[in-house]
């Protein structure tokens, strides 16, 4: 008489392995860590738009207060007008997508792996903060063109343009010859120019979208990363958020490569790269100072067999 044999018992062993699987799946299948890969494509993209714009002329020197009114390639290039819908609605609000995407994952992700990918996204977002809006005043970025031999000027139309105080500059205050004639030279008091906030012109003007898109990847990837660990755990939302987190970095990709080709010069833009990198590499201190994080199923079986061993 045939009789059917019983599966093997998994062994402590085993489900230790089973449970190592599941927090380092990706690195036990062999597959690259997503972020030396993204960090190295993300190089590689800015590097070859960089090179190109370089052989062909295509950048503008967003420093020079004589030609950053218009690019020089708006009528032949699309991506080269800063009115192209890439631009206007996405990139003017990339962080703001970046954690639309993330937020649902976060709010999904099981609580005993919640904190360490909430300070993860405070971290980075503090970094965003300081280097492109505040820091005790005003932003790192706004302060590294000034301390760089910066100059806060103001457009009166295509032509003329006047130096103000700095301290316009930093307050984003909107001037005009009307609400300031003190600052503009008796001949320009007679043109119509309409009121316009100064900007900071010939110092060192680190690509912020470079700095933005370049943190906004590297902090997707690896909350993709993490995501795929407790795969098996994913709620329809969770997937959602994984799936949008994935074609947003896609998009970020393509607009580091427009950023390159068209925007900044070269130094200008690997010290966005550089500040990109420097700020994910912030956003990894809860990775290192916080415990390894397990599965809801690993610290079920770590449960039970402790209620094991007590009941025997």
């Amino acid at each position: 008489m045939c009789t059917m044999r019983a599966p093997p018992q998994r062994t402590r062993k085993t489900r230790l392995a089973a449970n190592l699987h599941d927090v380092h799946g990706l690195q036990m299948a062999g597959i690259p860590d997503i972020r030396i890969v993204l960090a190295l494509l993300v190089t590689l993209i800015v590097s070859y738009g960089t090179r190109y714009s370089i052989l062909n002329s295509t950048f503008l020197d967003t420093s020079d207060p004589f030609i950053t009114t218009t690019h020089h390639l708006t009528d032949t290039h699309f991506f080269a007008s800063k009115k192209n819908p890439l631009n206007v609605y996405f990139l003017k609000y990339a962080w703001a997508w970046t954690s639309a995407v993330f937020l649902p994952a976060l709010a999904t992700t099981p609580p005993e792996r919640w904190t360490r990918r909430a300070l993860q996204y405070a971290t980075a977002m503090m970094c965003w903060i300081a280097f492109t809006s505040w820091f005790f005043g005003p932003a790192l970025i706004e302060r590294i063109i000034d301390y760089t031999g910066g100059q806060c000027v103001v457009h009166v139309d295509d032509r003329f343009f006047v130096p103000v105080p700095v301290e316009y500059c930093f307050r984003r205050e909107m001037i005009s010859h009307h609400t300031h004639p003190h600052l503009f030279p008796a001949p320009l008091l007679e043109l119509e120019a309409a009121p316009s906030i100064p900007r900071l012109r010939r110092g060192h003007d680190v690509s912020g979208h470079i700095f933005l898109l370049t943190l906004s990847v590297l902090f997707l990837g690896d909350q993709i990363r993490q995501s795929l660990a407790f795969k098996r755990y994913w709620n329809i939302v969770h997937e959602t958020a994984v799936v949008a987190s994935g074609a947003l970095s896609i998009l970020w990709l393509f607009s580091l490569y427009v950023t390159s080709v068209y925007f900044h010069t070269a130094y200008e833009k690997y010290t966005g790269l550089a500040l990109g990198f420097f700020s994910f590499a912030l956003s990894q201190w809860p990775v290192w100072v916080m415990p390894a994080e397990f599965p809801p199923a690993a610290v079920e079986a770590a449960r039970s067999a402790r209620r094991q061993r007590r009941m025997s």
